[in-house]
């Protein structure tokens, strides 16, 4: 059996924040069922019961939401605890969890330590930008909390990296907030470009993140990277780093990047299992693990041709010269009202940022192909 990996929403789409931008607050209203609620334990038992004896060799389990944080801290000790009682075939298992930040308390960093948990904090950058948007249900920013919540992963050496969403606002002072990352020693990082509402692709909100702003992004962030490259400084931008992957030839890590969805295990609160964390809707549905073995669910995705209709490409992607390492990008850019094969809806930021950096990414590959 292959290795596996699951991606469960202990808190289905409840969060306690009310980010302006939030595309689960999107995704949910566009379901006959908005919220499922909190994961039962009984659940939660059968989801890790069937992760363990489908995979073979390692497995990931992720955790994500809304706010995962708010299932409570006794779920997820019980999840290491079915962890451990499962684990017949030795396994190896690694716990991941995305988080705002805001509900980290000394107990939680222990927990985390202790169990070896990666954490992706969703920041998004210094307090003007981050705060813009990222606010809680009465409208007041985060972004101290979030800090807060931060310094006790450092106080207990856990390990994270920082997740931010690039939008009007962290777009246009991403030098400010790339300084302000490594002054704080946030080393591994993650930017992923912000999302308009479902069918509503080409509309204009406060946060929106248009192609021309989303190329100047990644040129002005790239230099910042580059730059630092060169003097010995090792910041990890995982976006810039799969590109120099894909130039040695070998499969970028970030399904987005591939060209072609993966088969992702989404698992919501009921025990319901989707393709994708941005197809969390009832025509997705691939299934139930309360009823459902992994092999049922993966033949209902063959049914869907979910993986397979991913692949479509533009008939002007395939004559692009930099079809090799933009590959389309992520289905999701893709989507656009009454559209069968769209341009990837960034098309524009691609090619302006691969036009500029094509050359360095070159230069970079090859220092590492000599490397190793």
């Amino acid at each position: 059996m292959p290795n596996i990996s699951v991606l469960i929403k202990p808190a289905s789409g409840i969060c306690n924040l009310q980010c302006k931008y939030c595309f689960y607050c999107d995704e949910t209203k566009n379901r006959e069922v908005e919220s499922y609620g909190f994961m039962e334990e009984e659940t939660l038992e059968k989801v890790i019961q069937k992760v363990l004896d489908f995979s073979d060799m390692a497995c990931t389990i992720a955790y994500q939401g809304g706010e995962p944080f708010l299932r409570g801290l006794d779920f997820f000790k019980k999840s290491v605890e079915l962890q451990k009682k499962y684990n017949i075939k030795g396994i190896k298992i690694s716990n991941t969890i995305q988080t705002n930040g805001t509900c980290l308390d000394e107990d939680w960093a222990k927990f985390l330590k202790e169990n070896n948990f990666l954490v992706g904090i969703s920041l998004d950058g210094i307090m003007f930008t981050h705060d813009a948007f990222r606010v809680d249900k009465k409208g007041q920013g985060t972004f101290e909390r979030v800090m807060e919540g931060i310094g006790l992963l450092k106080k207990y050496e856990v390990d994270f990296n920082i997740l931010t969403v690039v939008n009007a606002a962290t777009a246009k002072k991403i030098t400010q907030i790339y300084d302000y990352f490594k002054q704080n020693g946030f080393m591994y990082l993650q930017f992923i470009p912000c999302l308009n509402p479902l069918g509503m692709e080409t509309e204009r909100f406060p946060h929106t993140l248009t192609p021309k702003a989303y190329g100047h992004f990644l040129k002005t962030l790239f230099d910042l990277w580059y730059n630092d490259l060169k003097k010995g400084v090792m910041v990890h931008i995982q976006q810039f780093e799969e590109y120099v992957r894909m130039l040695l030839l070998m499969q970028p890590d970030v399904c987005g990047m591939s060209g072609i969805c993966s088969c992702q295990n989404v698992v919501e609160a009921d025990g319901g299992v989707y393709p994708c964390d941005f197809y969390v809707l009832d025509e997705y549905k691939l299934g139930s693990l309360i009823q459902n073995s992994f092999e049922e669910i993966h033949e209902k995705r063959k049914k869907i041709h979910f993986v397979e209709d991913s692949a479509i490409m533009h008939e002007d992607c395939k004559k692009c010269k930099y079809a090799p390492i933009c590959r389309g990008g992520c289905r999701r850019h893709r989507v656009l009202a009454g559209c069968q094969s769209p341009k990837n809806y960034f098309c524009e930021s691609y090619y302006e940022f691969f036009s500029y950096s094509i050359s360095r990414l070159e230069e970079i590959a090859a220092i590492y192909q000599k490397s190793y």
